[in-house]
């Protein structure tokens, strides 16, 4: 494996001579582990000219390395990382001890006071990238994403330029680079405008709906969700303690007139239905919001996968068909570029806003300076538009191949978004139970995600189950999909 140039910066508040300089920048390198063992560096040749330096300069700065057996020299082929060079320190676990949960005094029982598990939630094996078929929701593929420029912009945000943004305690705002690229570029192209007062950053989208559910809702107000819907909400909504009404979604997505008498809160993915994907009509949307209005209900518009409109326009954001302001809009960049970013974002009306940045304070004052710097780098240089790009070729091929194997094999579709989105909700025929199917499966390298912790209740269908196409190369898909009909085939004659 190759390190990439990008990865070299001479700091200007290095100090020593030039040659001292990369010599240090390539132990360091080794040393903190990012560099290892029979990895190949950058030649001289192509270093020079990334630093702007001579290549003798490069040259000397090997040398030295060489002797003090950091590198290896392999005839024509380069320089690498030798095998006898120091390795980063290793910090073993502590060792457990006998003072376990089994033999503690406390009764947990009875001391915790709120719980914070839900019910069945989503599983998602950590090892999912060794499976053959992993049809699996919201990960993201290593050969899409633009690791060089994302890497890029980390170290541009480490620099000295930077150092505020990196270090610097925002207390309860946020980094004014990504604020203003949002409010000037992410959120026109869904039709919304919005003042950096309007616009708070999050944890993910997920942190976004809690500090909204802690803000708006209490045992007193009542709050309105699809059925099925995201899990984690349902969750977080049992933990702010408010009352709950699911509401049924049928092939167009939420029914306006579904949501309940005093419902002080509706909770939405229009865009997106979590987990049939299907987009909510022009039509239902103006009737959502006229039905709020009715209520005087707020409306949460999860807009967690927007960036998925690949086979035609998205449609315009409830927030930005919202002339009272009672629409609250949570965006997140988890799914458009990698769930571990953990980055969203809240779009409302001042007042609530305020309150949210001030729960958020209170609780971890503000996501990273470093992540959203980076962030605002790789967005404002045009790395994310390109990624949408090339993630929406790859999302459109695959859909087709995905779409033309369920066709084949019998498998029927009971939601799909006719806008792209990266996955498929299926319905299996009556008596599959798609959590032992999924259990089947991953014998064969195969994992589906089973529907049943998406439905409210405890009479919840147990036959649906999500493949997404969005972890999963397009000549794989085939056989996957074979291999699923396959079991379903062989339960259903059981």
């Amino acid at each position: 494996m190759a390190i990439p140039v990008e990865t070299f910066l001479l700091r200007p508040d290095q100090e020593g001579t030039l040659q001292a300089r990369i010599q240090q920048m390539v132990a360091t390198g080794i040393l903190s582990g990012r560099f290892r063992h029979g990895e190949k560096l950058p030649s001289t040749r192509a270093l020079a000219a990334h630093l702007r330096v001579s290549r003798i300069t490069v040259t000397l700065a090997y040398t030295e390395l060489l002797a003090n057996d950091y590198l290896t020299a392999r005839g024509r082929s380069g320089y690498f990382v030798s095998d006898n060079a120091p390795s980063p320190p290793r910090f073993a676990a502590p060792k457990e001890t006998a003072e376990t949960d089994s033999a503690t005094r406390v009764d947990w029982t009875r001391a915790l006071g709120q719980r914070f598990s839900g019910g069945a939630g989503l599983v998602k094996p950590q090892d999912w990238a060794r499976y053959r078929y992993p049809f699996i929701y919201g990960q993201t593929d290593p050969t899409l994403f633009d690791h060089a420029n994302w890497r890029l912009c980390a170290i541009q945000a480490l620099g000295t330029k930077d150092f505020g943004a990196l270090t610097g305690d925002y207390y309860d705002q946020d980094d004014p680079k990504l604020i203003e690229f949002i409010a000037r570029h992410t959120l026109p192209r869904r039709g919304i405008l919005a003042d950096p007062p309007e616009i708070l950053m999050t944890l993910g989208a997920q942190n976004a709906l809690w500090l909204t559910a802690q803000v708006l809702l209490n045992q007193r107000r009542q709050a309105a969700v699809e059925n099925p819907c995201y899990p984690a909400l349902r969750d977080i909504l049992t933990q702010a303690r408010c009352r709950l009404a699911p509401v049924a979604v049928d092939a167009a997505g939420m029914r306006p007139d579904a949501v309940p008498e005093g419902t002080d809160v509706i909770f939405t993915t229009p865009s997106h239905h979590c987990p049939t994907s299907v987009t909510l009509p022009m039509v239902r949307r103006e009737a959502l919001l006229a039905r709020a209005r009715q209520l005087d209900a707020l409306i949460v518009e999860d807009d967690y996968e927007f960036e998925t409109a690949y086979l035609k326009p998205a449609m315009p954001a409830l927030k930005s068909l919202d002339p009272d302001g009672r629409v609250i809009y949570v965006g997140s960049f988890s799914k458009s570029l990698f769930p571990g970013l953990r980055l969203g974002y809240l779009v409302g009306s001042a007042a609530f806003i305020r309150k949210a940045r001030a729960l958020r304070a209170s609780v971890l004052r503000h996501p990273p300076g470093h992540i959203q710097r980076t962030a605002a780098y790789f967005l404002s240089l045009g790395h994310y538009d390109a990624l949408i790009r090339r993630t929406a070729r790859a999302y459109t091929e695959r859909r087709a191949v995905m779409a033309a194997a369920l066709a084949r094999h019998g498998l029927t579709v009971a939601g799909q978004s006719d806008h792209g989105g990266s996955s498929f909700w299926i319905e299996a025929p009556e008596g599959i139970d798609t959590e032992e199917l999924a259990r089947d499966l991953r014998a064969d390298g195969v994992l589906i995600e089973p529907g049943a912790p998406f439905f409210s209740g405890a009479d919840t269908p147990r036959n649906f189950f999500r493949l997404a196409y969005s972890s999963i190369p397009a000549a794989r898909i085939p056989d996957g999909i074979a291999l699923i009909a396959k079991a379903i085939t062989e339960r259903s004659s059981a």
